[in-house]
């Protein structure tokens, strides 16, 4: 009785593995969408309501879901007084606490370190096109995290409960 309550929690946590990384792959795509649409909030604000860049990274913090609130919401805080950090360490400093929370790979944090660089730097029609390259290259990566998903989520599913059933196999 014993040996049929272990194998059985063996397999389930092998499944929950694989049921984990395979949401992994479906949330990517998702993250990358709000990552999208949180730029086009982005160039907005920037170029048509003036808007200061930590009130504009406040507001698109706010309107964002989880985990891209935490994000831009810490972005805003590290660019507003007493810290007053340029954009480019404030999104630096959001990105090491809140990155690993969001299913997004190193080449979306690439891309947001180089929109960075020249956000709050140059003129509001330079930012704005740094903005557009950057969604350009952020509904890229979006395709490959759609064929990714397609790839590779049911396999991750079968994979997690194929393992826990060969350690238990091992095992007894």
């Amino acid at each position: 009785m014993l040996k049929l309550f272990g194998a059985v929690l063996i397999v389930l946590a092998g499944a929950l593995a694989g049921f984990k990384r395979a949401a992994q792959y479906a949330d990517r795509p998702r993250h990358i969408r709000g990552l999208i649409a949180a730029l086009q909030r982005l160039e907005t604000e920037i170029q048509y309501g003036y808007t200061p860049l930590p009130e504009a990274l406040r507001r698109i913090g706010m309107q964002s879901k989880e985990p891209l609130k935490a994000f831009f919401t810490t972005a805003a805080e590290e660019m507003s007084p007493p810290l007053d950090r340029s954009a480019e360490d404030a999104i630096s400093k959001a990105m090491e606490e809140h990155w690993k929370a969001a299913s997004l790979k190193g080449a979306e944090k690439e891309i947001l370190r180089q929109l960075s660089c020249t956000l709050g730097t140059s003129d509001r029609s330079n930012q704005s096109t740094h903005i557009a390259l950057a969604l350009q290259q952020l509904k890229q990566e979006e395709t490959v995290a759609r064929e990714d998903q397609g790839k590779y989520e049911k396999m991750s599913k079968s994979l997690g409960l194929l393992l826990g059933a060969l350690i238990v196999i091992l095992i007894f």
